[in-house]
């Protein structure tokens, strides 16, 4: 996509840098959707949720954290 000579950091905005748009947001949640077994709601469909490699590690663990601890309450 052009970004060859950039080095892609952790906290780099996807969508600041053209890296994912509209349509890509939706299919990263799709695949977290799956890949994790979490439901993503629409309030949370954030750039501070998904805009970057870590936000969304931050995200998908307070998800996954989140539905653990449900299950053994």
């Amino acid at each position: 996509m052009g970004l060859n000579d950039m080095a892609l950091t952790d906290d780099v905005s996807f969508l600041e840098l053209g890296i994912i748009d509209s349509t890509g947001v939706i299919e990263l949640i799709a695949f977290l959707e799956e890949r994790y077994g979490i439901r993503v709601e629409d309030a949370e469909m954030t750039p501070e949720n998904l805009d970057s490699l870590d936000a969304i590690e931050q995200f998908v663990a307070r998800k996954t954290f989140c539905r653990a601890s449900s299950m053994t309450a």
